[in-house]
C-alpha cells in the first residue's frame, strides 16, 4: 500500500519536545557548573579568546534560531506537512532533515560558547549522538516505512543535523 493518505501521519511533535527539554536543561546544568565553580579548570581567561567565544555564541544562536524557527514557525511550519503526509523536502528541509532539533542544539551551543568554558563544549557532541541514537530508532524509521524510497533517497542528499547546502 503506497497511498500515504492511507496510512496515517507521523506525530505532529513525536520525541522532540523530549530531546529538546533534555538538551535545555543539560545546558543550563552544564553553564550552572561553570558559574558556580565545578569546572573552574576548563575556564578560557584570554581575554580575546572570551570575545572570540562570546562574539561566536551570539552568531550561533542567532543562526539556530532562524533554522528553528524556520521549521516549527509561520508558513513553512512542518506541521502542515507532517497533518497531509507529503513529505518536506524544501525551505530549511532542502538543507537539513532535522531544523527543528539542530536549531535548538545551535541555541543551546552558543549558550555553552558564551560561558567560555572548554570542558561545556563536549555536551553539544553528546547532544549530536543523542539526536542520532534517538532519531535512527524512532523518526527516520517512521519515515522510511511512510515513503520508502522518496525518503531513503532524501537522505542520501540532505545531513540529518547540520545544515548544509548541497550541490545538485
Amino acid at each position: 500500500m503506497n497511498n500515504q493518505s492511507e496510512k496515517g501521519h507521523l506525530p505532529i511533535y513525536g520525541v522532540g519536545p523530549f530531546y529538546g527539554i533534555g538538551v535545555i536543561l543539560l545546558t543550563i546544568a552544564g553553564i550552572f557548573m561553570s558559574v558556580i565553580g565545578l569546572l573552574n579548570s576548563g575556564i578560557v581567561h584570554n581575554i580575546i579568546l572570551v570575545i572570540a567565544f562570546i562574539t561566536l555564541g551570539v552568531l550561533v544562536i542567532i543562526g539556530g534560531f532562524i533554522v528553528w524557527k524556520s521549521a516549527a514557525l509561520g508558513k513553512g511550519s512542518i506541521d502542515g506537512y507532517i497533518e497531509s503526509n507529503t513529505l518536506c523536502t524544501t525551505g530549511i528541509y532542502g538543507i537539513v532533515r532535522n531544523p527543528c532539533y539542530s536549531g535548538i542544539v545551535m541555541m543551546c551551543t552558543g549558550a555553552l560558547l558564551i560561558a567560555h568554558n572548554l570542558w561545556l563544549l563536549i555536551l553539544p557532541f553528546v547532544f549530536w549522538i543523542a539526536m542520532t541514537i534517538m532519531l535512527v530508532n524512532s523518526e527516520e524509521k517512521w519515515l522510511r516505512d511512510l515513503y520508502g524510497q522518496e525518503y531513503i533517497d532524501y537522505c542520501r542528499k540532505v545531513n540529518r543535523c547540520i545544515p548544509w547546502f548541497h550541490g545538485k
